[in-house]
């Protein structure tokens, strides 16, 4: 019970303070810098362009400073094999300029080309201990779901890498969501001791900022067979997919036997999720477009989410295309991010070493 209500404590003061900070972008958006990103592990679907990608694209609109992290690194956290990872970070790149994303506005950047970042793992592991990594809900639910593989230590130390990407450039501002709160707490943690132990003459003038959280308020969407999103399990909706593709995922959608149409996300989840679906893409109520359907079942239900869904991906697939047909492109605007990147991370590393009477 006292769990419980702490966490209940930490979100309703996480949203309190996400609205502050809406508030405070509309008044002054240059205060803020923003880090986010993906692990290229495959296509980005549509969980990810309603849950993240939409926010980012209306971020950088208001004038808010965007970093993007290409998290390759990462992708070797937990697996043996890494995959075509090099043709995955070409797709992710498409996939956000395609979005929205514009490279001018937003720096975007790869973990493995910025080694002065990852040299900030060496002392933020310093100030953290194996318990408290042990404890990170990330880390306990890959353990949990491991089968009693053994754990690397690249898994292990997954979240003193975060805070790295987080403090390098000095973001004081992450998009997460409610689960990925503790990641960010660790982040802030981080900071917070190695002021302590290495801080500035100036403790008004911190070596690093104190990275916020801004709630993403974007509803959940589970994947068509009415489990979680996930590539793995073949229920999600690609942005690189074709109508066709699409057509056909969705006409397999799983709904129920009752006809008449209705929003009960208790009730009909199934059919909530894909109205939900709908909605998103369409911005009109759910509610209002089960009465458009009314007593038309689930196959209307899957025509009016099929023909809203390519309605809407249709120029994002039609530039998507545009932009693999010519790599070399790709490849610059991400050398170009990768270049601001490392200009930021090499003054980040000097500051530390400063701070930790390391200049020889």
């Amino acid at each position: 019970m006292t769990t419980n209500n702490s966490n209940e404590a930490t979100l309703k003061r996480a949203l309190e303070r996400s609205a502050e900070i809406e508030r405070a972008i509309d008044e002054d958006p240059s205060q803020f810098r923003v880090l986010t990103g993906d692990r290229p592990t495959g296509r980005l679907h549509l969980g990810h362009y309603f849950g993240t990608l939409q926010g980012r694209v209306a971020l950088q609109q208001r004038g808010v400073e965007t970093w993007i992290l290409v998290a390759d690194y990462q992708v070797i956290t937990d697996r043996d094999a890494v995959g075509p990872i090099r043709e995955r970070v070409i797709g992710l790149l498409a996939d956000y300029l395609a979005a929205g994303l514009d490279p001018d506005q937003t720096t975007i950047f790869a973990h493995s080309q910025i080694p002065e970042l990852n040299q900030l793992m060496l002392p933020f592991l310093s100030l953290v201990t194996e318990s408290e990594l042990h404890r990170n809900p990330t880390v306990k639910s890959e353990l949990e779901a491991s089968g009693g593989r053994a754990m690397s230590g690249l898994l292990l130390t997954y979240p003193v890498h975060q805070a790295a990407d987080i403090l390098f450039c000095r973001a004081n501002l992450v998009p997460v969501g409610q689960d990925q709160l503790p990641h960010l707490e660790q982040a802030r943690v981080i900071a917070s001791r190695f002021d302590r132990r290495y801080g500035r003459a100036n403790p008004e003038q911190p070596v690093f900022r104190r990275p916020e959280a801004l709630l993403s308020k974007a509803p959940y969407i589970l994947g068509t067979d009415g489990n979680k999103m996930s590539k793995s399990r073949g229920n999600t909706i690609e942005l690189a997919m074709t109508a066709d593709e699409t057509a056909k995922i969705l006409k397999k959608a799983k709904t129920d036997a009752d006809r008449h149409i209705t929003y009960d996300p208790e009730g009909r989840p199934e059919v909530s999720n894909l109205l939900l679906m709908a909605s998103m893409a369409t911005g009109q109520e759910p509610e209002e477009l089960a009465a458009q359907i009314g007593d038309g079942g689930g196959g209307a239900l899957k025509a009016l989410v099929t023909d809203a869904i390519n309605e809407l991906l249709a120029p994002i697939r039609a530039r998507r295309a545009e932009l693999m047909a010519d790599e070399d492109y790709l490849l610059g605007v991400l050398r170009r991010g990768n270049e601001r990147a490392s200009e930021v991370a090499v003054q980040t590393l000097t500051e530390v070493r400063q701070a930790m009477g390391m200049v020889y």
